[in-house]
């Protein structure tokens, strides 16, 4: 089962201030069970005892999602792509406790879940080169100009996301706020170990489900930004 509070170990050379506000709304019946019954399964404990190529194998392709909230676009890409595998993480409880739920009405082999800060888990538990992908959408965008530094697409964070992809890897953005989708890109695009794969925004991939973050910006007219990048070949 998850920890009480989340993971939140200060890794002060990538990022000193958290980027993330502990999410504890009341979890219902449903969810409160899945986790009970799921999580021995499909949850991962991000803990001193934690190996990372031991829960998934090198011929395993891994998939990061950062801030997977309620699970709605992870259970959809998990179906549309069998042969990969999700690790779904998040500091919301009741979300990840859905998720499982969710995963479990349809049958999902390839979704694994934590409860952890993706800094934390980057930077002390991924191996270099381990991951074929990394999904952040719809980030929090700390919105006031003095809430900016709280931003998770940093150079420091980008640069740490890069090294944990596998060469031709892939890191995928995406947000409403369109101040912070300017930023994103100017991040990414000085990140050496990164190409963009567009001039600029990505368009919006037909494969990336609409998320519930998504529409309520679509609802309140925000023009959504994908950005896609990949990582250099460094052999």
């Amino acid at each position: 089962m998850p920890a009480t509070q989340p993971v939140d170990v200060g890794i002060e050379s990538v990022r000193p201030i958290r980027s993330f506000h502990a999410r504890r709304s009341r979890i219902r019946p449903s969810a409160a069970a899945a986790l009970e019954r799921l999580w021995p399964t499909w949850g991962v404990d991000i803990d001193e005892n934690f190996d990372f190529r031991q829960t998934f194998p090198p011929s395993d392709p891994v998939v990061l999602e950062i801030g997977c909230g309620m699970g709605d676009a992870t259970v959809a890409m998990a179906a549309a792509d069998p042969l990969t595998t999700i690790l779904a993480v998040d500091v919301h409880t009741p979300g990840l406790g859905v998720l499982l739920r969710d995963v479990d009405r349809r049958g999902l082999k390839n979704v694994r879940v934590a409860e952890c800060d993706a800094v934390t888990l980057l930077s002390e538990h991924v191996p270099p080169g381990a991951l074929r992908g990394i999904r952040i959408y719809f980030p929090d965008p700390w919105p006031k100009q003095r809430q900016h530094k709280r931003r998770l697409i940093r150079p420091e964070f980008v640069g740490l996301a890069t090294s944990r992809l596998v060469s031709g890897g892939t890191l995928h953005c995406a947000t409403d706020w369109r101040n912070y989708a300017d930023q994103m890109l100017e991040v990414l695009e000085s990140e050496p170990g990164l190409r963009n794969n567009y001039d600029e925004f990505a368009p919006r991939p037909d494969w990336r489900p609409v998320t519930r973050f998504e529409r309520k910006g679509l609802s309140a007219d925000h023009e959504i930004k994908d950005l896609i990048f990949t990582k250099l070949d460094v052999t």
